[in-house]
């Protein structure tokens, strides 16, 4: 500030300030630049979205959070992975990026809106086109089952190995056994062919939520886009670790298979009660996947993408108020208190110190006491007996 606009210090406190950025970015694996260079997720504000139907800003501002997770914890794979959720089911419109955008650059005015066929009823924002042949299998699966509402498929290295082996998804960790009945599609690039799509469909059944591409990769399927987290985050993982402990066991005989009967049921049970068994014994209830997915979006707004994302509960508990405060009236908390960490004008302080002084006497605990009180006698004189009254005090504190 002393000495100028020095190009190498400006460039120097970039850096700096990408450095402590990407510290705090801990299990993403592409950090982006600075604060600065966010594009915010809800981008609706201001636009004209008189075309939507019921929850259709909301559910925008999911999926194009869903992207922007994707991108975070490098599942995508340029524009060959693809996130789409179906916002009506009377008209059958799906909402998904167009080819040519980043998961990075995922708004929720920049995604298509496109009918069970693919054709476009909303181009959004831009002039992209979608990928009609990667719609394919979402437009399959949409078509068959009315329960899914959000359909992800992605084949970073890990899923894309895992679907290339023989023995498909092991039970060898707690996330595979997450996953329930997993389905198997010897899948061909495409699904244009109508023959192709019904087989896909009967491999899938009516309630099978993972299904793996045979050498492409895994689909998971959601009745919400948090579900649709859950299975996709719980599938990540499980092949992470059978292709870890594949390369240092060296073959399957060597590793420890769990039993199916024994564990299987117990854990997916749990799993699917919502918030991994938080439902259990709470008044509370959390659907599959939301109590994740509602803390990793207060994980984005914290960095300033601003989802839009509707909270279900506040992240802080109010603490209870203790049996003898008084009610303060609703004339008197109409004057807000700001933080006292905020730097404030002087005469806004004293303003504030006032008003906290008319209204302390109103949150001290009341109290009584017994008290014995000469008599007076009617003369004037002071009576030898006393008598008992109850008084009422206030706490100074």
């Amino acid at each position: 500030m002393k000495k100028g606009h020095n190009p190498t210090g400006l460039l120097a406190l970039q850096q700096i300030a990408d450095y402590i950025m990407a510290s705090s970015f801990s299990g993403f694996t592409s950090p982006p630049l600075s604060l600065g260079m966010v594009t915010p997720i809800n981008d609706l504000p201001g636009a004209d979205t008189s075309s939507y139907v019921k929850g259709e800003k909301l559910t925008r501002c999911k999926l194009a959070s869903l992207y922007r997770l994707a991108d975070l914890f490098g599942w995508a794979h340029l524009a060959n992975t693809y996130i789409s959720v179906r916002i009506s089911k009377e008209q059958d419109h799906i909402i998904i990026i167009p080819r040519g955008l980043s998961f990075s650059e995922a708004t929720a005015s920049n995604l298509v809106k496109v009918n069970i066929i693919g054709e476009v009823v909303d181009q959004g924002s831009t002039h992209l086109k979608i990928d009609h042949t990667g719609f394919s299998p979402h437009a399959a699966i949409y078509s068959t089952r009315p329960d899914v509402k959000c359909v992800i498929h992605i084949h970073t290295l890990a899923a894309a190995a895992v679907s290339s082996m023989k023995c498909g998804i092991l039970p060898i960790s707690q996330e595979s056994l997450i996953l329930g009945d997993v389905a198997y599609y010897d899948y061909q690039g495409s699904l244009d062919d109508q023959e192709e799509r019904i087989q896909l469909q009967k491999v899938l059944g009516p309630s099978c939520k993972v299904l793996v591409l045979r050498n492409h990769g895994v689909v998971v399927l959601g009745e919400t886009v948090e579900e649709a987290f859950h299975y996709i985050f719980s599938v990540q993982i499980a092949c992470e670790i059978q292709v870890q402990a594949l390369a240092g066991a060296g073959g399957v005989d060597n590793l420890l298979v769990l039993d199916l009967q024994k564990y299987k049921a117990l854990t997916h049970t749990i799993a699917v009660s919502g918030g991994g068994g938080v439902n259990m014994g709470s008044h509370q209830k959390w659907k599959v996947g939301e109590i994740e997915f509602e803390g990793l979006m207060r994980t984005l707004d914290n960095l300033g993408y601003r989802t839009g994302y509707a909270y279900r509960h506040p992240l802080i508990r109010e603490k209870p108020r203790h049996k003898s405060d008084v009610e303060i009236p609703a004339t008197v908390t109409a004057f807000s208190f700001e933080d006292d960490t905020v730097p404030l004008s002087p005469l806004k302080y004293m303003a504030q110190k006032q008003q906290r002084e008319k209204t302390r006497w109103l949150n001290s605990p009341n109290t009584y006491m017994k008290v014995n009180v000469p008599e007076e006698s009617r003369n004037g004189e002071t009576s030898p007996r006393t008598k008992i009254t109850v008084c009422r005090y206030f706490t100074c504190g």
